[in-house]
């Protein structure tokens, strides 16, 4: 899967089935479900991928505290730009694995 088709895929109903998870969380927060996304951050916590996943939905729902702990905790700096540019840098971060 591509950037461009992962994003055209947002225009769906729901994700694409072949998404590993960390994708489907993007996919959901990107759709309005942070709750649907929150809970695949949560799954696998202690996993690097995870961790910042579980940051970047903090940042996204203003508790920069919290982000802060998952960032420490996935050995990353806090991301200093807009949401919108750490969500893509995730998404094309995920295509790779």
């Amino acid at each position: 899967m591509t950037y461009q088709s992962f994003t055209e895929s947002l225009q769906n109903e729901g994700p694409p089935a072949d998404l590993n998870p960390l994708l489907t969380a993007l996919w959901h927060d990107k759709s309005g479900n942070w709750r649907a996304a929150h809970h695949i951050a949560q799954s696998s916590e202690g996993t690097p991928a995870y961790d910042v996943l579980h940051a970047y939905l903090h940042r996204v729902e203003g508790d920069i505290g919290n982000a802060g702990y998952w960032y420490r905790r996935a050995r990353r700096p806090v991301f200093d730009g807009p949401l919108g540019a750490e969500w893509e840098a995730l998404v094309r971060e995920f295509l790779t694995i």
